[in-house]
């Protein structure tokens, strides 16, 4: 039976899952317990390849010699049968390597591996067994004058060129798709500057935009356990092509938070660990502003004049804690500098990646409705794939489809940011409060003398910093994003502001502009924003998590952001702040889309340090906190005001 009658006869027997229509307003499917089961059991059918799918490997040359090793997954009826090929290109090993093991699942998902395509797998230049120098986030060219003139744009044209043309390729009917996450992401984005005809359908997946914001900055703040565990294995040297990657770096403890505070400044890293052996490490420390290393790795200006019969469907999470940045701004930048390409985004409240593992109905300790990861890959990337590469023509999708945390809905609009959401401004008052009204000088109320209408304050210590989470781990947990943040309300050096309880929907789409107007007896900060759901009190435990986690008043973290203060005016030359002097520090807090329910309380917590997720700053100013010594760091006051003059403030998107 072909792989797609096959899917079909197991879903119509044992799912009778419900059409799902695409409507201008929320859609979501209702699935039982035992037809998400029965569903994950089908799809996690690891037999399914070795019955229908024959396995090729091939080293494929590009223009300029070099050689990348690539795997062939082809359904077993290719030769009479004409399929689309689904290109993915990934530093990460393709492998098993030269031996009849195949993958445990192809393609983007299970869903599609059924259908019937060609699944094609690359190790990328110099990873694994491609032969070749493997440059990080290597810089795209704007024009290529020779067969030596290389980037992954050319990579990925003559890859295709072989998969159409080449000695052993498989036969297929022309038409080829890319996806991948995260790394592969990029790698998908930059496969769109190849600009080759044959392109019909590209997924960049989570994909790095930009690593002076993704992953390891966040407004030039260092993402430390992201940035340091990452490299300690991925960016030791290669010298020549193995089918074994490096292994993950041993901390020796299970306390990260401890790990990194005993590491001290960021220049024990190298000193201690690194020994000289990871390039990409070195470059951060030379590279600590934002520069012409880091401008040559944008890949957004690049992002122009691309096939017009591309279609592309930039996927991801809005509870991802390493490229929330890269998935909405490389759909951004396709949009603005390609009037009429067929760009479409999916937003859902995924992880890193959780689109393509398992339901993604719980993140940590928050639920997020039935199997919205189940629908997306059936009624969304299935179709998207199959409308270009298999029908030829347009897939029937909307410009943007957003799941809505706080109601668990997906919507679907025109735009994204929503048309339709209009700006309004949150200002943060006296005595903890939250208001769109903007705050009074308090002149009939001072006679009370215990609140302070022009400033709150905090004493900020890098010696004990606040933690990013409750939890005990080495690296940036994935859940972080959706924890309870009562544990942080509770310190002393976190300022917490929050409305009165909400008597009607509050629906946020779209980014927030903070502007926060501080001072500080040192010459350096950190400001970190945190946006929170603050639930009813009396609201019930969920069944399915920890019995110690409750929910009444959960302080639910819905989004999150920090701005190096150095970087205020500008992440090319920073400048320290005057001590005392009140200054304004304004940044964007990226994007979301949540609904804070009646009873519920929209809280905002400011804070200084977020550790080990961010290193700490010394807070008094040094040309380069990569080099700062222990010396450097020091406490200092910080004080957030909210006075008439001086009021600090959010702007956010709200769509009614």
């Amino acid at each position: 039976m072909k792989p797609t009658l096959l899917l079909t006869a197991l879903l119509s027997s044992a799912l009778a899952v419900p059409a799902l229509a695409q409507l201008p307003g929320p859609v979501y499917p209702l699935w039982s317990e035992g037809e998400k089961a029965r569903y994950a059991t089908i799809l996690a059918d690891t037999g399914y390849i070795q019955q229908h799918y024959k396995k090729s490997e091939f080293q494929v040359a590009m223009r300029d010699g070099v050689k990348l090793y690539t795997i062939v997954y082809a359904p077993n009826d290719a030769d009479k049968v004409r399929y689309p090929i689904m290109l993915n290109r990934t530093p990460y090993a393709i492998g098993p390597y030269k031996s009849a093991s195949m993958k445990k699942n192809l393609g983007p998902s299970s869903e599609m591996m059924h259908e019937g395509y060609i699944f094609v797998y690359q190790d990328v230049r110099g990873r694994y067994m491609s032969e070749g120098q493997f440059v990080d986030v290597r810089p795209e060219k704007e024009a290529h004058k020779g067969k030596t003139d290389v980037d992954e744009g050319t990579d990925t044209f003559d890859t295709i060129e072989w998969l159409l043309k080449g000695k052993g390729a498989p036969k297929n009917n022309g038409r080829v798709g890319q996806w991948g996450i995260s790394y592969p992401g990029y790698y998908t984005a930059t496969g769109l500057l190849a600009r080759h005809p044959a392109l019909k359908a590209a997924s960049p997946q989570a994909p790095i935009a930009d690593w002076f914001w993704d992953d390891f900055h966040h407004n030039g703040a260092f993402f430390l356990p992201h940035a340091f565990n990452f490299l300690a294995s991925f960016g030791l040297p290669r010298p020549q092509p193995t089918p074994t990657g490096n292994p993950a770096f041993k901390h020796g403890t299970p306390d990260g938070y401890d790990f990194f505070m005993k590491m001290g400044p960021l220049k024990n890293a190298d000193a201690r660990y690194y020994k000289g052996q990871v390039g990409f490490w070195n470059d951060l420390v030379e590279h600590p502003n934002y520069d012409d290393f880091w401008r040559a790795r944008d890949l957004r200006p690049h992002l122009k004049n691309l096939q017009p019969g591309t279609a592309v469907l930039t996927v991801g999470g809005f509870n991802d804690a390493e490229d929330l940045f890269g998935a909405l701004h490389i759909y951004s930048a396709i949009e603005k500098q390609n009037p009429g390409l067929n760009n479409k985004l999916v937003m859902g409240p995924w992880v890193h990646g959780g689109w393509a593992r398992g339901s993604g109905e719980l993140v940590g300790n928050v639920a997020y409705g039935d199997a919205p990861s189940f629908y997306y890959q059936k009624e969304i990337e299935a179709k998207f794939f199959k409308s270009y590469l298999k029908d030829g023509k347009p897939a029937d999708l909307p410009e943007a489809t957003v799941f809505e945390g706080g109601t668990n809905k997906w919507r679907t609009f025109e735009a994204w940011p929503p048309k339709a959401a209009q700006s309004r401004t949150l200002y943060f008052r006296q005595a903890g409060g939250l208001s769109f009204s903007p705050p009074t000088d308090g002149t009939n109320e001072r006679r009370r003398g215990d609140v302070n209408f022009e400033y709150d304050q905090f004493l900020s210590d890098p010696a004990h910093p606040v933690p990013f989470t409750e939890a005990t781990a080495t690296g940036m947990t994935r859940e972080y994003m959706t924890d309870d943040q009562r544990f942080a309300s509770r310190r002393p050096d976190v300022l917490t502001y929050q409305t009165d309880v909400l008597t009607a929907p509050l629906t946020l789409a779209g980014p927030i502009e903070a502007l926060l107007q501080v001072a500080t007896t040192g010459t350096d900060a950190d400001w970190v924003v945190k946006i929170i759901d603050v639930y009813p009190d009396n609201t019930p435990d969920n069944p399915r998590l920890n019995p110690s986690v409750h929910l009444g008043g959960y302080q639910q973290m819905v989004r999150s952001e920090v701005m190096r203060g150095r970087f205020r005016n500008s992440f090319s030359k920073p400048e320290p702040f005057t001590p005392g002097q009140v200054t304004a520090v304004p940044f964007t807090v990226q994007d979301l889309m949540h609904t804070f329910q009646p009873g519920h309380r929209l809280m905002v917590q400011v804070q200084s340090t977020w550790f080990p997720l961010v290193d700490r700053n010394p807070q008094k100013y040094v040309g380069n906190i990569f080099k700062a010594d222990e010396t450097d760091f020091q406490t200092a006051t910080h004080r957030l005001y909210h006075a008439p003059g001086q009021a600090s403030q959010l702007v956010l998107k709200v769509l009614e």
